[in-house]
């Protein structure tokens, strides 16, 4: 029990096919301080994608269709597919078509505001479709609701065993499920398993959404994929970029911060940014963060190890901030700013890093990115797709307009808001 989550005990089976081959302990996953990413070793994997801006059914057929050519003759062992609101009235038969032409073992998707696939971005419409073949995987498809059990407790049923999982995707409705406190239980119970995704953005409101698992659609909770005896990389581009020193937190309670480095909270936030450039506090002026580290063991703190909430108020005569997030004291925070060239940098950025680690290109990706980037941040059309589909070579990716993205920072995974988070498959 987690800040009103209860977990029921519901475990599930894995569905489909069997899976193939057991995962080696010496193969599982873990977390590398050093780049921010979950990886551990294992077999390379196959990945195709498709996107369509057709009419009704047959954009699911064209989007399966080419992700069916880039698969060839390798099994469509899990498939997620992404439609945009216009296409959810053929839902139903177009999720036919994408079965008959992938057979895949473990199904799921959401519908959304926008897709993203192959290099380019449908803000408004659109379906994608993403499939894997990940010889010695098992999948686990799961249908996840919450019922409320007490005045401040929901129970949460129909959760997969996480034992021994590599990676979670997750797709929530915001209407009908409380995601974020099921993520802090997941990281209690299973600390270094990723959770990525995003919420559903094509609802019309409560009881709307289209939440795709296996052979059903449903309209409510959350649905998704659990993944062991995987190799992937996962992270989130905040979008954002750290402005001024790093400072100490000395008083707290909840989301409230009363004192930064022994100072009034406001005061303290007030000096550092007078002592900033006058370009930089023109950033600021226009909206400022607060990054705060979620990771305190590491010696230094670059972009991607802090998350990066909001301010909500400040008050002057207290000299307290509020943020979107709980603090605790003894945490280091910075100052953040956001803007089209700053998440432009921080996604380059934090591809070349990344990619660099890994040593080539990898076999695929997903991408889960903000429904207020696109043509709401940037200036050119399809830039997160672009910008992924240049670091990764032409690597099949695909994925969809969020209204709030699922990615990890540190151990422990976030919903995010203005956010690109990255699944890479090696």
């Amino acid at each position: 029990m987690v800040r009103g989550v209860g977990v029921m005990g519901t475990r599930m089976g894995p569905r489909g096919r069997p899976a193939i081959g057991p995962v080696e302990e010496d193969r599982r996953l873990r977390f590398d301080p050093a780049s921010g990413w979950w990886h551990h070793g294992g077999v390379r994997t196959h990945v195709a994608s498709g996107l369509s801006t057709a009419e009704g059914r047959a954009a699911f057929v064209e989007a399966a269709d080419q992700a069916a050519a880039g698969l060839g003759d390798a099994p469509a062992d899990v498939v997620l597919v992404f439609a945009g609101a216009p296409h959810l009235l053929a839902l139903e038969d177009g999720l036919e078509a994408v079965r008959d032409r992938l057979a895949p073992q473990a199904l799921s998707g959401c519908g959304a505001q926008g897709v993203v696939g192959r290099g380019r971005e449908v803000e408004f419409g659109g379906v994608a479709v993403w499939a894997a073949s990940l010889p010695g995987a098992e999948l686990e498809t799961f249908h996840l609701t919450a019922e409320r059990a007490g005045p401040d407790t929901m129970a949460i049923s129909g959760v997969p065993d996480l034992g021994g999982a590599d990676l979670v995707i997750a797709l929530v409705d915001p209407y009908s499920f409380p995601i974020e406190p099921l993520l802090a239980q997941f990281a209690e119970d299973h600390p270094g398993v990723p959770v990525v995704g995003g919420l559903a953005s094509a609802s019309g409101g409560p009881g709307a959404a289209a939440l795709i698992r296996d052979d059903e659609v449903v309209h409510s909770g959350t649905v998704g994929v659990v993944l062991s005896g995987v190799d992937v990389r996962a992270g989130v581009s905040q979008g954002a970029r750290p402005l001024g020193p790093e400072m100490i937190i000395t008083a707290a309670e909840g989301n409230v911060i009363y004192e930064l480095a022994s100072k009034p909270a406001v005061e303290r936030i007030t000096e550092a940014i007078a002592d900033l450039p006058e370009d930089e506090q023109a950033l600021a002026a226009r909206g400022l963060l607060l990054g705060i580290v979620i990771d305190p063991n590491k010696p230094d703190y670059e972009r991607g190890d802090f998350l990066v909430r909001g301010l909500l108020s400040a008050d002057r005569e207290t000299g307290a901030i509020a943020v979107g997030e709980l603090v605790r004291v003894g945490q280091a925070v910075r100052l953040h700013v956001r803007d089209g060239q700053s998440a432009d940098e921080d996604l380059r950025e934090t591809l070349a890093w990344h990619l660099a680690r890994l040593g080539r290109p990898p076999a695929g990706a997903l991408l889960f990115t903000c429904n207020g980037r696109g043509s709401n941040m940037f200036d050119e059309p399809h830039h997160d797709a672009a910008a992924l589909d240049l670091a990764l070579a032409g690597a099949p990716a695909a994925g969809f307009f969020c209204a709030g993205e699922i990615g990890p920072v540190g151990e422990r995974s976030f919903v995010h808001g203005f956010t690109a988070t990255l699944a890479l498959f090696p």
